[in-house]
């Protein structure tokens, strides 16, 4: 019976794509605390990965090598961007309010790691199934 990666796996997968494109976003904000007019952005989590699982049921086959997988996945993380309303506006219109990018930040980062350690031990657990634990 062969290993269906995508029941194995659940939902960490699309976790681990919304998590890496969030810190992307919020180190964009960091990178830009004084730039003049810049947006602070963020992604709302819960929508992107709703939209990923939605968006399971629909698969597409690989039938070249050069076909991408993950590009439905970009594509609902990407609709999952917004801007975020500042609690003290700025003169210079910038909206990056640095204690809450670096708060976000760090709580995205803990929470990327514990997926990856949730999907090591799920892919350490398969190999313990296939190998009988040698």
């Amino acid at each position: 019976m062969p290993i269906n990666f995508d029941t194995a796996l659940g939902v960490h997968e699309q976790a681990l794509y919304s998590r890496a494109r969030r810190a992307e976003v919020l180190g964009s904000n960091i990178a830009n605390v004084d730039t003049p007019g810049y947006k602070a952005r963020d992604i709302d989590f819960r929508e992107a990965l709703g939209k990923a699982q939605q968006n399971r049921s629909i698969s597409l086959a690989n039938t070249q090598s050069g076909h991408i997988s993950a590009a439905d996945n970009q594509r609902h993380i990407e609709a999952g961007v917004k801007y975020r309303n500042p609690y003290q506006p700025s003169q210079d219109g910038n909206t990056v309010e640095l204690h809450i990018e670096q708060a976000q930040f760090a709580d995205n980062a803990i929470r990327y790691q514990s997926t990856l350690t949730f999907l090591g031990s799920k892919f350490s657990g398969l190999k313990n199934a296939i190998t009988g634990g040698r």
